[in-house]
């Protein structure tokens, strides 16, 4: 089987379209239409259900795509193999939460990319649903412990939240000593159908007590919003603790919760894989005393 046709199979399935298959791998429409045309006559099988508005594998082309994976797992591994071994790179891409990977990540993995300059890092926000085994990214840290498909995850962190508000905002409403003082104020919190973990469900116990809501799908955006002053927010405490302006009130309501770093069995051995999980890893452990308060 041709990895050249295969991989091309590849990118169509995972796009859905040919034409934006041949921008992602720099290729014609033309080229991309006659060598998935090749794999289908070189296999005896028609891969595509071919559409206007797309491409949608046949049950032939779902019974290949699970060994087209592994056949680009092992290419990127011999790729990562024949490379001197002083040197790494390549491209990681690395999925996380807005907050992890704002206020933790974005500062930190720079440091990496200086120490290797053919190493590209990719820092992605976690959408909604994602796959590692569609290569949306080589590693990802998640809210939830894996619990199916060939991952391999580690704990990397318990983390606390706790409720703040900008010095701004108290100054304006008045000091909040316990919950019932909620009921004036406005909280900032999650947009509830859009949460995408079950880690996300702490604002609720806050909210629920507030005069008025205004309601933000992404931590960044709570976090942003509450800092300018907008109302009172549960905020990540390691995000908070670099802000003078941010004021943590009713100690007595507290969150803990736990990031995952995760990266699927294909990958776990590439080198430039590897390396930066360790650097992730590393970071945290020095970082431990500020992610739980």
């Amino acid at each position: 089987m041709n990895w050249d046709h295969v991989r091309i199979f590849l990118a169509v399935a995972r796009d859905g379209q040919m034409l934006s298959a041949a921008r992602s791998l720099g290729l014609d429409h033309a080229t991309v239409t006659r060598r998935l045309n090749a794999l289908e006559e070189a296999l005896g099988a028609k891969l595509f259900t071919r559409r206007p508005t797309g491409c949608a594998p046949t049950v032939e082309g779902e019974r290949l795509l699970p060994i087209a994976e592994r056949m680009e797992s092992e290419m990127l591994r011999a790729q990562d193999l024949l490379k001197e071994a002083a040197r790494l790179e390549g491209t990681v891409r690395i999925g996380a939460p807005d907050a992890f990977g704002t206020y933790f990540l974005a500062s930190r993995l720079p440091r990496l990319a200086e120490r290797h300059a053919r190493l590209v890092l990719q820092l992605v926000p976690l959408p909604r649903t994602f796959s590692l085994s569609k290569r949306e990214a080589d590693i990802a840290v998640v809210l939830d412990q894996p619990q199916e498909g060939r991952l391999i995850g580690r704990k990397l962190t318990d983390y606390s939240l706790g409720v703040y508000a900008a010095r701004s905002y108290l100054e304006r409403t008045g000091p909040v000593r316990s919950p019932a003082d909620l009921r004036d104020r406005t909280v900032v919190t999650y947009v509830e159908d859009l949460a995408y973990s079950s880690g996300l469900d702490y604002a609720g116990v806050v909210a629920e007590q507030a005069g008025r809501r205004f309601e933000c799908a992404s931590a960044v955006g709570q976090f942003e919003a509450v800092k300018a002053g907008a109302g009172i927010g549960v905020l990540h405490d390691y995000a908070a603790a670099a802000h003078d302006d941010l004021v943590r009130i009713l100690p007595q309501i507290r969150f803990e919760r736990n990031y995952w770093l995760v990266v699927h069995a294909d990958l776990h051995g590439l080198k430039r894989v590897a390396e930066t999980e360790r650097f992730i890893v590393d970071e945290v452990k020095a970082a431990r005393s500020r992610f739980l308060v």
